[in-house]
């Protein structure tokens, strides 16, 4: 939580921005396992904690915009609750800790809401992501579930998306905090990477020292020898010598805020030929990107960028031909590259998109485009200072895609099928870590992770 003062400089300019109205906010509420009494680890909802910072359920928020107040509601905690989870402060005392002098019962959250709508008023809200909070909107609203998103208010999400995507200086630290817990996660995730072990014993240390830094995952970790397979969460697979292990780990510091980083790993560490080979790619990718970053790029330019430094690379290797500049601008080099370059990272690991994607990485200058691959690009507009952003490039042998494009001769003029074709079961690389644009560049956050090809081996000996 940070001072009080930070949370009523954030509602205080959200006021300024939409104008007028009212802007809700709901707590996220305790999610049951599968009886009411086991609960999921409880996450506060991102919104919440960023104007309110107050990270735990039964709680409730009006920011007036014509009145210039603040309310948060809840109740007190009785004997019952205290016996099992201890005491609490009272509401009042957690309101002033943030900056919040008006404070009602949780049941007056409906009732003040339903006279405003009474009374003509506009109430904004953002779009519910979860399905128990759809509910209390829909009855509090008066709105069937399914027209919830659509009717969001677009000034809320505009505003809130101009405070939030660019990082204040104590907002930075607390990322940085979760990027030294990721780093201590790697250094045990190199060495365990070893031939006869499971992926679940290296996805299981990697959240124990999470854990036992005071974080938590900031989302479920990829540790996987299928390294194609973008979103693996599944970790029974035995390592053998001659994989690529992909970890795509990140922890969520105590205050919220997220680390996402990635290190592909050699099984037995020490990188073959062919591993080396895409390795390095892939690095080269990452570090072009990296080094382009700065105010008044954009994004997207980066990303093109990269996907013709793999595809460069990849014509080396044999695998790709044809003029790089043609190839990418066709998306050929999407066989290898099909996801974006990176996205927002803040107290969200895919920051704000549950406000809706197109609002935060491409606004009303930038069109998303319809082209397999860089339709997947979540961030496309121009850098600023007080971005933070995920680079994380990788090249990857996908079977399925490779047999629907080959079977379709698709970008043939571009790519040699035979040749890639010797990679299918090689899996993935991808290199990612977390990069914050300053006034006149750029900063990776955190203590450096072994990425190099002799540092990673090193770090896998140790």
């Amino acid at each position: 939580m940070f001072k009080a003062a930070t949370y009523t400089e954030r509602r205080d300019l959200l006021r300024k921005s939409v104008g007028s109205g009212l802007m809700i906010f709901l707590a996220n509420e305790e999610a049951p396992m599968n009886y009411p009494a086991n609960t999921y680890h409880y996450r506060q909802d991102s919104s919440f904690l960023y104007f309110f910072g107050l990270a735990s359920p039964g709680l409730a928020a009006i920011v007036d915009a014509d009145g210039g107040t603040d309310t948060l509601y809840g109740d007190d905690i009785g004997i019952e609750d205290i016996i099992w989870e201890g005491e609490l402060p009272t509401i009042k005392d957690r309101a002033i800790e943030v900056g919040v002098r008006l404070t009602k019962p949780r049941a007056a959250f409906a009732e003040d809401v339903r006279k405003a709508l009474a009374a003509g008023r506009t109430v904004h809200y953002l779009p519910p992501y979860r399905a128990d909070k759809k509910i209390v909107l829909g009855e509090l609203l008066g709105l069937p579930v399914g027209e919830l998103k659509a009717k969001a208010s677009p000034a809320f999400i505009k505003a809130s998306v101009d405070q939030r995507i660019l990082k204040s200086k104590e907002e930075i630290r607390e990322i940085e905090t979760a990027v030294a817990v990721s780093r201590e996660m790697y250094m045990a995730a190199m060495k365990l990477a070893k031939p006869g072990r499971y992926e679940y014993q290296v996805s299981g240390a990697m959240e124990g020292i999470a854990l036992a830094y005071g974080c938590h995952l900031a989302f479920p970790p990829i540790v996987t020898v299928n390294g194609q397979i973008f979103h693996m969460h599944s970790h029974d697979n035995v390592l053998a010598r001659g994989r690529m292990l992909v970890c795509d780990c990140g922890a969520e510091a105590p205050s919220g805020y997220a680390s996402d980083i990635t290190r592909s790993v050699p099984v037995g560490g020490k990188f073959n030929r062919r591993q080396k080979s895409i390795y390095e790619i892939v690095l080269a990718g990452q570090e072009s990107a990296i080094k382009a970053m700065k105010p008044g790029v954009n994004f997207k330019d980066i990303h093109l960028q990269t996907a013709r430094v793999i595809a460069d690379g990849l014509k080396d290797l044999g695998l790709m031909k044809g003029d790089t500049g043609e190839a990418v601008a066709a998306g050929a080099h999407a066989l290898f590259f099909p996801h974006g370059l990176g996205h927002n990272l803040g107290l969200d690991v895919h920051d704000m998109e549950d406000y809706g994607e197109n609002y935060v990485g491409y606004g009303e200058k930038v069109e998303r485009s319809r082209q397999f691959g860089l339709a997947y690009l979540r961030m496309a507009r121009e850098l600023k200072p007080g971005h933070v952003m995920t680079v994380e490039p990788g090249v990857y042998f996908i079977p399925a895609l490779f047999a629907q494009w080959r079977a379709e001769k698709k970008h043939a003029d571009f790519i040699v099928y035979d040749a890639v074709e010797k990679f299918l079961g090689f899996g993935g690389v991808r290199i990612e870590d977390d990069v914050l644009v300053t006034e006149k560049g750029r900063k990776v956050l955190g203590p450096p992770i072994p990425k190099a090809v002799a540092d990673v081996e090193k770090a896998c000996r140790a």
